[in-house]
């Protein structure tokens, strides 16, 4: 892709070859900023063809991998002023007869790799006394569902640590910010095995009667709190389409 010059700071977005991470990666790309973008599938990255935009091929949890991205992108454009952790997967189960490796894959992913991308920038925030970190959650970090009891866990998982981290950094004038979606319309859906659960979900959808949020509503909510002054902490979005009840 395009290298240009440009004084914008460069952002970092995960999970960024589908749903949400994809739709935060063109928003910023269009306000004119470098990105460092990190997924699994770097094929998806690279087919957004987005100008001064670095696509690289990393699992999360691979904490080496994500440091040394971090690493080559803020060699490339300057140090990273924002991150979002937006890497994720919902393997949604009857806890009674999930197998337990999914839960271990949602921790790692969910919970460490966002503390990953967590510890990539945060030393050199702090030192520069700004930088803002966007923590990707859910509404089931706040409340509970049916078949969500591993999943519930680590967005829960994700609010705590966000809110500790939080008050941690801001005497260093870094900003924490947790944005907890409920129902969007991507792929996250598809990653959870049992067909019955699936559909169930999907008939919960429906019967809002409205669509749901689409990744861009979140991705606005992301650029909004980012694009305050950095004297302002966004702490906490929460949004939901306004027929979703629970």
């Amino acid at each position: 892709m395009m290298i240009a010059k440009t004084t914008m700071p460069l952002v970092i977005v995960t999970g960024a070859s589908s749903g949400i991470g994809l739709a935060v990666a063109r928003l910023f790309s269009a306000a004119g900023h470098p990105l460092l973008l990190l997924a699994r599938r770097g094929e998806a990255m690279q087919a957004l063809k987005l100008r001064n935009s670095l696509c690289i091929s990393v699992d999360v949890t691979d904490r080496a991998a994500f440091l040394a991205a971090v690493d080559i992108a803020q060699g490339r454009f300057g140090m990273a002023d924002v991150i979002v952790n937006n890497a994720g997967v919902m393997l949604l189960g009857d806890i009674t007869r999930q197998d337990p490796q999914e839960w271990d894959r949602m921790l790692d992913v969910n919970v460490k790799g966002l503390m990953n991308g967590i510890y990539a920038v945060a030393g050199g925030m702090a030192a520069r006394q700004r930088g803002t970190i966007v923590n990707i959650s859910s509404v089931a970090g706040r409340k509970t569902f049916a078949n969500h009891t591993a999943y519930v866990a680590t967005k829960f998982a994700v609010h705590g640590l966000s809110e500790n981290l939080r008050e941690e950094l801001a005497p260093s004038g870094v900003r924490v910010v947790t944005i907890a979606p409920g129902a969007v319309e991507t792929e996250l859906l598809s990653h959870t095995s049992d067909p019955t659960i699936k559909a169930g979900y999907e008939n919960w959808k429906t019967n809002m009667g409205s669509p749901v949020l689409s990744a861009e509503d979140v991705a606005h909510a992301v650029l909004y709190a980012y694009q305050q002054p950095q004297h302002v902490c966004i702490r906490e979005i929460v949004l939901a389409a306004t027929r979703q009840q629970a």
